[in-house]
């Protein structure tokens, strides 16, 4: 890995600076560049009660306790820690944007991404339905998969950030085929794995009970999970027991029909250590498993497992 990494704090009134400081207090070996207003980064940590010295990106990328190096992008009104404000979309985009840009041109070695308001972005006029389509997009890449990592257990979606109402008609044989291409693909590359297992989970209870409770599995998924079974592809299995320890057994990842199918299992394996990464992109990217928690942003005690294990694992695919 010769370049850095990159962190996008996310969403300023939530809890993303208040990651970056906590995870800035422990000496560490990665080498991180935070994109953010260095004012609301000093602010927070004022608030919080910890000490912060930041670092100009042009200078070497310290890894030291207690410092931070940022690379400044500025805000477009002081912010409000649990306060959302509209003003600062364009900041929380061009964050976004600097990062992906400087991944491609080599300056970053892959990025991690603090949490971020969707709502507010939308209630700027802005569409966006979340990390994964926006880098999809800035890459020029058609297909990304969203894949959730916690220890063993890696769970990949077929839909990401749509209602549960327009899920079946997503489900096409077409969408399922350059899902799994993907998959396959950076398990290898990203990964490591040689003979990637992956198992496929039905859309319907009991996998559609051969037809009975929804035609999807049978006439959709089972056709491509078996034109790549010879590419350890195994379904459609019943989600209720797919998530059992005998049947994961000896898998290298689940493919799940939408998000909340899923996510829920993993999230109750792994949650604030489980880590988002999107497949696809000709960069790395990570993200933290959780929201920005305007709740508790800027009252202290912000768990930084999360961001640990994105970090840890961006280092890892970066190096791959």
């Amino acid at each position: 890995m010769d370049g850095p990494l990159v962190l996008t704090t996310g969403e300023p009134a939530g809890i993303g600076p208040d990651l970056a400081i906590a995870w800035a207090q422990r000496a560490r070996t990665t080498r991180v560049v935070a994109l953010a207003d260095p004012q609301l980064l000093s602010a927070r940590a004022r608030r919080l009660g910890l000490a912060l010295r930041l670092v100009p990106h042009a200078a070497a990328v310290t890894c030291n306790a207690g410092e931070l190096s940022v690379q400044p992008v500025s805000l477009g009104r002081e912010a409000v820690a649990g306060r959302l404000d509209v003003a600062n979309v364009p900041y929380v985009l061009e964050t976004l944007r600097v990062a992906v840009d400087g991944c491609r041109d080599g300056t970053f070695a892959g990025m991690v991404t603090g949490p971020v308001q969707k709502s507010i972005i939308n209630d700027a006029g802005i569409a966006f339905s979340g990390h994964t389509e926006f880098l999809a997009e800035r890459c020029g890449v058609e297909t990304v998969v969203m894949l959730l990592v916690a220890g063993n257990l890696r769970v990949a979606l077929a839909t990401t950030h749509v209602p549960l109402a327009a899920v079946p008609a997503l489900i096409t044989r077409e969408r399922l085929t350059r899902t799994l291409d993907v998959l396959l693909a950076d398990l290898q590359a990203r990964f490591g794995v040689a003979s990637p297992r992956v198992l496929v989970a039905g859309l319907n209870p009991h996998a559609g009970e051969g037809g009975h409770l929804g035609r999807e599995d049978v006439d959709t998924i089972a056709p491509v999970c078996r034109a790549y079974a010879d590419r350890g592809v195994v379904g459609p299995l019943p989600a209720d027991t797919l998530f059992t320890p005998r049947v994961l057994a000896g898998a290298d990842a689940v493919l799940a029909m939408y998000h909340d199918q899923g996510l829920p299992v993993l999230k109750h394996v792994g949650f604030g250590r489980a880590v988002n990464v999107t497949l696809g992109l000709p960069i790395v990217r990570t993200s933290v498993d959780h929201g920005t928690a305007l709740d508790v942003a800027g009252r202290g005690g912000a768990d930084v497992g999360s961001l640990v294990a994105a970090i840890d694992l961006a280092a890892t695919l970066a190096r791959s």
